[in-house]
């Protein structure tokens, strides 16, 4: 089930970021009395009585020119409507209704999208006659929250997901879905184009679950396979900041709806932090990756090139060095469905089970020769038992004393030795420890 996204959008300095911390119980946006504080975009989940969306707050701020300030606030209204299910209109409360508001405004009216007005800075009830005058931006009753105190912010929270489904298990995911994602101008679109232009994948679009972009289904050997379109940026923006806001909002949206995430990096640029943020968003919602350098006709190269290459990459992904990677070419398609044959075999790999039986045997061998380290507090911690569950991706269920004593290096220590002896080549899983 795809999580329902909503979008914070309102002028600068009304408290969207305090409240994007507030209803993800994070401090990942910065919280700043100056205007336009909020330049990269956030991201987060929020989880309130058994029910969960995603939440996006927005920035918008240009400086310098007035012209700019509106053009760059327009722009991120227009790119929210695009994309989210519902839109929190954060007004302040302590000011009043400006003029910058009534503009938001119109163009929230005329776009139908559901919006619920939120009057930030209401601290106490001393300040609750301030809300009477949003009722005239006619999107019915204004609700007052504190976003800095957290007053009625539950209230408020009910308001929002009334209209969403309950976070139910999602249901298993036969279908292979592969999402392309990267910078903006990696390959994406040329990519998708050289994979659906060839004589043996058969076509079709269909309505993509992200809005105004389309999903493609191509016939692989027979499998029909969906890959993800997230190069939707279809429209000239004057601002540089939203088309990457853009770029990420739709990348989110792809990988949510996908179980296998191909990360294109150019071969010229390499891997950067951009790069890195993607793969952190594919591992947390475990997906399966591969990372794809593309362009790689671009490079001079000699015998020792790819090797290099590989090396320093690895490198870089530290931890994550067990995501296979591949170099390619959108442009002279070069090992483009070996690319789609990597896809299918990682797909396996996420549904594997390893039998309890022979987990166990060869777990506790290495847990008894390397063990946890003793509690803070003396005690001896032992683990007397290893089972895999999970049905979309693997889950490693440990069964021991003291869960709660587990150090994260020693977590860290199992992954390898699960990956050195069972593979799960590009797949993220999950270690979780329960008392016994």
């Amino acid at each position: 089930m795809r999580d329902s996204l909503v979008v914070i959008v309102g002028r600068p300095n009304v408290g969207k970021s305090t409240l994007f911390n507030r209803l993800t119980g994070t401090k990942d946006a910065i919280v700043d009395d100056v205007s336009g504080v909020t330049r990269d975009r956030q991201f987060g989940f929020v989880e309130w009585n058994m029910k969960r969306f995603r939440l996006i707050d927005t920035g918008g701020y240009v400086p310098n020119s007035p012209d700019q300030f509106e053009a760059a606030i327009r722009e991120q209204v227009e790119i929210a409507l695009t994309e989210a299910d519902k839109i929190i209109f954060v007004l302040d409360g302590r000011t009043g209704l400006l003029p910058i508001d009534e503009t938001i405004a119109e163009l929230l009216r005329s776009s139908g999208k559901k919006t619920v007005l939120c009057v930030n800075k209401i601290d106490s009830e001393k300040f609750q006659n301030n809300v009477h005058e949003f009722y005239r931006l006619g999107f019915g009753e204004p609700h007052p929250i504190s976003a800095l105190n957290g007053r009625m912010t539950g209230d408020f929270l009910d308001i929002i997901i009334e209209e969403f489904p309950l976070a139910e298990e999602e249901a298993k995911d036969e279908e292979l879905r592969i999402a392309f994602v990267g910078r903006p101008n990696v390959g994406k679109s040329s990519l998708t184009n050289a994979l659906l232009g060839e004589d043996r994948s058969i076509v079709t679009d269909i309505p993509g679950t992200t809005r105004d972009s389309i999903d493609s289904v191509i016939k692989f050997y027979g499998e029909e396979i969906t890959i993800v379109d997230t190069a939707g940026l279809r429209k000239k923006s004057r601002i540089k900041e939203n088309i990457e806001y853009y770029s990420s909002v739709r990348t989110l949206r792809a990988i949510a709806d996908s179980n296998i995430v191909v990360l294109l990096v150019d071969a010229v640029q390499g891997f950067e932090s951009q790069e890195q943020k993607i793969l952190e968003e594919a591992i947390q919602r475990r997906k399966g990756v591969i990372i794809a350098i593309n362009k790689w006709d671009l490079v001079e190269k000699d015998s020792n090139t790819a090797k290099y290459y590989e090396k320093a990459l690895i490198q870089k992904l530290g931890k994550y060095d067990y995501f296979p990677f591949i170099f390619i070419s959108a442009l002279t398609k070069q090992r483009i469905f070996k690319l789609i044959e990597m896809a299918k075999e990682i797909q396996i790999e996420r549904h594997k089970k390893v039998p309890t039986s022979e987990l166990n045997d060869i777990m506790l061998k290495e847990i008894q020769a390397s063990p946890p380290q003793a509690s803070h507090t003396g005690k001896e911690v032992k683990i007397k038992f290893v089972t895999q569950v999970g049905d979309n991706y693997p889950v490693f269920l440990f069964f021991c004393n003291y869960p709660k004593e587990i150090t994260d290096q020693y977590r860290r220590y199992l992954e390898k030795v699960i990956r050195r002896h069972f593979g799960f080549k590009g797949v993220p899983f999950t270690i979780s420890f329960k008392e016994k």
